[in-house]
């Protein structure tokens, strides 16, 4: 087996048929290059599925990790100029394509969370249930560890992750632990820290509540990656940025991703003329169109061949109309590659 294909092998890409029919009719130029933004890259196969279906398609793959795109760039050599990595967090990635002449996107996909790569190095200490020093660095070449969070953050600040970032019940009693811990013995090993998980969260609530680590490492993950907060400036970033027709899909795994991107594609979908105003003027009316009945679940037969499945919930919408901002913008729709 060659290189390229076990990197194909290790990662099979979520709910990749129902996210290609669903944005292909946006990467349709009948002859003429459609730009696709793949913001989340990862090892690339939503951006290979892509590529292979919409012949007109120019794929933008952006990731911070960069060893994400050292496979993906070989996995899609064979597309030659068709594929342009970006090593950029996804709240860049809009500024990163206008920098390359690049001012408007026909789709664009955002696979959020952690990737099959960062789950599967062992480590990158994304996992819980294999033992590796606390990193869960997706760019590895800046920024605060997994262990740097929990050496030096107070306990009010460990608290708050854990109960806004992993919505976990025992926020409180895992930070005084994790403090009281840390002054004889630094947390440095995803099994250090499962150490004191199972010996602080109840036992009851380890039978019924899932894997004990679950929750913490995810907030861990999210605080270290500054996931939501790069979320929420990345999404209305690149809805602002797709041109009219142009579609855009979001891949969540957790209710506050979710949350954040149903909040602003439904304020898209809806009417903002004020009550009681006779006509609807051009300016209140939606501009954006829900493609999706709220979001939808992969199949059970998917989740069954891929587990890491199980939690997706996926999101489309496409760009009815320009908005104020961008119809001061030049699309430059012939010049965009």
């Amino acid at each position: 087996m060659n290189d390229d294909q076990a990197v194909a092998d290790r990662h099979v890409p979520v709910m990749r048929d129902r996210i290609v029919e669903l944005l292909a009719p946006a990467l349709d130029g009948a002859g003429q290059p459609r730009v696709y933004l793949d913001g989340t890259l990862g090892m690339g196969g939503h951006t290979e599925a892509i590529l292979h279906a919409c012949p007109d398609a120019v794929a933008y793959g952006v990731d911070r990790d960069t060893e994400a795109l050292e496979l993906a760039g070989r996995r899609l050599a064979a597309f030659g100029d068709r594929f342009v990595p970006v090593h950029a967090r996804y709240d860049d990635a809009v500024a990163e394509l206008a920098d390359r002449g690049v001012a408007s996107i026909d789709a664009a996909l955002f696979d959020l969370g952690v990737s099959s790569l960062q789950l599967d190095e062992t480590e990158r200490g994304f996992s819980y249930s294999r033992e590796a020093a606390l990193d869960m660095r997706m760019d590895q070449t800046q920024g605060l560890t997994a262990a740097d969070v929990l050496a030096d953050y107070d306990e009010a600040d460990l608290r708050r992750i854990l109960r806004d970032y992993g919505e976990e019940r025992f926020a409180g009693k895992i930070a005084k632990a994790i403090v009281r811990r840390r002054d004889t013995d630094p947390i440095r090993t995803s099994e250090q820290l499962m150490e004191l998980l199972r010996a602080t969260i109840p036992a009851a609530s380890q039978r019924t509540g899932g894997h004990p680590g679950k929750r913490t490492f995810q907030a861990l993950r999210i605080e270290v990656n500054a996931e939501l907060d790069s979320w929420q400036q990345a999404l209305p970033a690149a809805v602002d940025a797709l041109a009219v027709d142009g579609r855009i899909a979001v891949l969540s795994y957790h209710s506050l991703e979710d949350r954040i991107t149903k909040r602003v594609l439904t304020a898209g979908a809806r009417s903002t003329a004020p009550a009681g105003l006779p006509v609807e003027l051009p300016e209140h009316k939606p501009y954006l169109e829900l493609l999706t009945r709220g979001a939808e679940a992969p199949g059970e037969d998917e989740v069954r061949t891929n587990p890491r499945a199980a939690s997706a919930k996926l999101r489309v919408a496409r760009r009815l109309r320009p908005t104020p901002h961008r119809a001061a913008e030049p699309t430059q729709k012939g010049n965009r590659r």
